[in-house]
């Protein structure tokens, strides 16, 4: 493993930055994040946490991020198939997982977003989710005396700023770095596949692994995997950001880890099981949703083939990750409005 440690450097020496350290597998890609421009910090890092959860922050005090991106479900969530926002509004799309934020270059289904800087902007402002504004958040964040203790031991500046609060956010959400699968531990030498995950490892490479590049399964690119919009959303991709006809039907690429928590699947959420997904692949896929390269065929997977392919799906899953005390609920935030 290799270890990552950043330094944040603070402009008034009265205040503290304590190291925030993470891990990095050798195996893993040089990150996509320019850290010399957030670098992490432990109180920056927690800060960004209790923003997270916060459903203070949002328009009627009832939803977080949180409240959509559940850490005992990877971050996604599993009780319905679209998000719900504030007043139990229903959203137009599955809330996706996060987690390797810091190696993906494009953010929402539709790449709207190529910043995680940035990222958060959309959810606040999306009338459907938080229903909020950036102004409307500062102005809770500044008017409560221990938020302001903690963004001055963050950042050395008791002002809760748009920057600031996008930062500490967006350093939360690079810790949440998953890399403790059975597949991880096998990259290190430490396990060894069954016969049935070896023989689904060899199935992933040969038909999967083009879009969900390992080793963190995704390329994080947008692409159409042959699946026709449903007749009430009908949603049409990518090109809804940019209107162009060559867009419609581009999704980004999900990765596959965590697939037993981040289940219902697609963009919609129209899959609750892996086997459905793998029938799509097999059966399902449309020549009218213009299928991105190398999806011009099914892939013609026996029943055992599939059983194999799942079983080495399974072995991304990262249950330590998952119930991570340190990514979950914090505390403290109870007595943040007290």
């Amino acid at each position: 493993m290799q270890r990552l440690i950043v330094v944040f450097l603070g402009l008034f020496a009265i205040a503290s930055y304590p190291i925030y350290d993470i891990v990095i597998p050798t195996y893993f890609p040089a990150l996509h994040y320019n850290l010399k421009r957030n670098p992490l910090n432990e109180e920056a890092v927690q800060l960004g946490r209790l923003l997270f959860y916060d459903p203070m922050l949002s328009a009627d005090s009832s939803t977080s991020c949180a409240s959509c991106h559940s850490s005992y479900n990877s971050f996604a969530h599993t009780d319905h198939k679209l998000s719900h926002g504030i007043k139990d509004q229903v959203g137009t799309r599955n809330a996706p997982a996060l987690f390797n934020l810091g190696w993906q270059t494009i953010f929402m289904w539709d790449g709207a977003h190529r910043n995680l800087d940035m990222q958060a902007l959309a959810p606040i402002n999306h009338p459907r989710e938080l229903g909020f504004s950036l102004a409307g958040v500062l102005g809770i964040l500044q008017g409560n005396l221990n938020y302001r203790g903690r963004f001055y031991r963050a950042f050395g500046d008791s002002n809760a700023t748009g920057e600031h609060m996008l930062k500490a956010l967006a350093q939360f959400q690079l810790t949440l770095i998953s890399a403790g699968s059975k597949y991880d531990r096998f990259r290190q030498g430490n396990a060894s596949f069954t016969e049935q995950e070896a023989k689904g490892y060899g199935l992933f490479q040969r038909h999967c692994n083009a879009c969900h590049k390992e080793p963190l399964f995704s390329n994080y690119q947008l692409a159409s995997n042959g699946l026709l919009p449903d007749t009430v959303l009908n949603d049409p991709g990518r090109m809804g950001i940019t209107g162009r006809e060559e867009d419609r039907y581009l999704f980004k690429t999900p990765s596959l880890r965590n697939l037993s928590y981040t289940f219902p699947y697609m963009h919609d959420g129209r899959f609750s099981k892996l086997a459905a997904v793998l029938n799509h692949y097999s059966t399902g896929i449309s020549p009218e949703a213009r299928p991105s390269l190398p999806l011009k065929g099914p892939l013609n997977l026996s029943g055992s083939e599939k059983a194999e392919l799942i079983s080495f799906l399974l072995t991304l899953n990262d249950s330590a990750f998952v119930f991570n005390k340190t990514h979950a609920y914090p505390m403290e935030l109870r007595q943040i409005w007290k």
